[in-house]
């Protein structure tokens, strides 16, 4: 039987290209709208983030400012402002994941239609080699003009079956940029989830400020007097809450084994605040008098010898940070536990808190959250999030109080259990004996 005449195949893939072509043409329309809208959606986010930072530095100048109703009030306003423009931020990074997973998804329809019109030239080239095979070259010979014409049939064999290696390699980088395209994808939904969750988080944090500025109101009439005398009653509480603390961890008896514990070190553990915001905190040196947006440090800091924490030192350190800012693990470990001391009235201590176990002999405690985000015994990786920045509990401004802990030396408590009266006699929280607490800045 006389072959397909090899002349006609590379016609036919001519064809199949010209119709491959139309179709490129169309979808690189597409992806050029989807590339500007991408753009848009960077600037967008490169102009809040703009906004979002001039908001953080009049936060630090209100901060440094005496504690009034009126600093508060404003505080609070800012606060508002600044967290509205971080669900803007959100959204237009939502609609960014959105765009990228859409571009992503034609290139991955295009790709699998281009495997498609491979396989099926490849099917139809081999099925030409599988009829010249059986052709025997006398066969061939014979059926053609002469010898010149049998020399071509020859040469556009050898001709198709470099055109089938080559439609080969072509379909195996075209399958390896599809397993990559669908790794993209795979990686931007799991960034839209968190976008997603990040939203939602962030307007219950809006319309908390939104209600701790009608409950101020309404709590100090208005007033300055009322003001100072609410926060000299906090005051108060705090002291004998950091009283009753301190006797009872002062009572307890506990060795450090060094061996228990990893050697101090830096990067032993991550800052325990979004990496975006620590990396602006050099630009904030001139207010904190560091890098590392520290507004206390651990021990026997001045603060401490001036009377605070009872006189037993600071047990962590505090990072300033405006409400809203996102608290991530500082290792990878289990929640042990989180609390809310805010819970029980009169009890002014760390207010909502997280506590995680590290697999290193290490404890981390997050504390004055806004907002949790994770529940006893989660598994959590380094930088995975936590909750985000507030002035939960007792604190003059909002920031995240952290301590470390020797993992064998702390446990969670009643406070009923330690004083029979005291405000906070149903609130749980950390306590460890005091050489249980470690220098958190040893470790950072």
């Amino acid at each position: 039987m006389r072959p397909l005449p090899a002349s006609r195949v590379p016609w036919l893939l001519c064809l199949s290209s010209v119709f491959f072509i139309i179709a490129l043409s169309a979808y690189a329309d597409t992806a050029e709208e989807i590339q500007a809208k991408i753009q848009a959606q960077n600037d967008k986010i490169a102009a809040l983030e703009k906004e979002i930072s001039k908001y953080e530095q009049e936060l630090l100048t209100i901060g440094a400012s005496k504690n009034t109703l009126q600093r508060e009030v404003t505080r609070l306003d800012t606060s508002r402002k600044k967290m509205s423009a971080d669900i803007s931020v959100t959204s237009s990074k939502i609609s960014k994941a959105e765009l990228t997973i859409s571009e992503l998804s034609d290139q991955i329809v295009d790709k699998e239609g281009r495997i498609s019109v491979g396989r099926d030239g490849i099917r139809s080239s081999l099925k030409s080699m599988q009829s010249i095979d059986n052709t025997s070259l006398v066969e061939m010979y014979l059926g053609s003009q002469g010898v010149a014409e049998a020399w071509e049939d020859i040469d556009r064999i050898v001709s198709l079956q470099s055109t089938i290696r080559d439609e080969i390699d072509e379909l195996f980088m075209i399958k390896s940029e599809l397993t990559d395209n669908r790794e993209v994808v795979s990686a931007e939904k799991s960034k839209l989830a968190a976008f997603q969750r990040d939203l939602t988080n962030q307007k219950v944090i809006l319309d908390q400020n939104r209600a701790q500025q009608a409950a101020l109101l309404t709590a100090t009439k208005n007033k300055e007097s009322e003001y100072q005398k609410i926060l000299e009653q906090k005051r108060a509480a705090k002291l004998q809450f950091e009283r009753e603390l301190t006797e009872f961890e002062s009572a307890l008896k506990y060795t450090l084994d060094p061996s228990s514990i990893p050697p101090a070190g830096r990067g032993v553990l991550s800052f325990p605040l979004d990496p975006s915001y620590m990396q602006r905190c050099p630009d904030k040196q001139s207010v904190f008098k560091n890098l590392y947006c520290v507004t206390q440090f651990f021990g026997n800091t001045a603060f401490a010898q001036s009377g605070a924490y009872n006189g037993a030192g600071h047990n962590g350190i505090d990072f300033g940070a405006p409400e809203g800012v996102k608290i991530v693990a500082a290792r990878s470990g289990t929640v042990l536990a989180t609390g809310n001391t805010d819970a029980y009235k009169g009890c002014y201590s760390y207010g909502k808190w997280v506590l995680v176990k590290h697999n290193d002999g290490l404890s981390t405690l997050y504390a004055h959250l806004s907002l949790i985000s994770v529940r006893e015994g989660d598994e959590v990786p380094t930088g995975a999030l936590l909750g985000y920045v507030g002035k939960t509990g007792y604190a003059t401004g909002p920031h995240l109080h952290f301590t470390v802990y020797a993992s064998d030396g702390v446990r969670i408590v009643r406070m009923g259990d330690i004083k029979a009266k005291t405000n906070c006699a149903n609130a749980l929280v950390p306590i460890a004996p005091t050489n249980a607490y470690l220098d958190p800045m040893q470790y950072l």
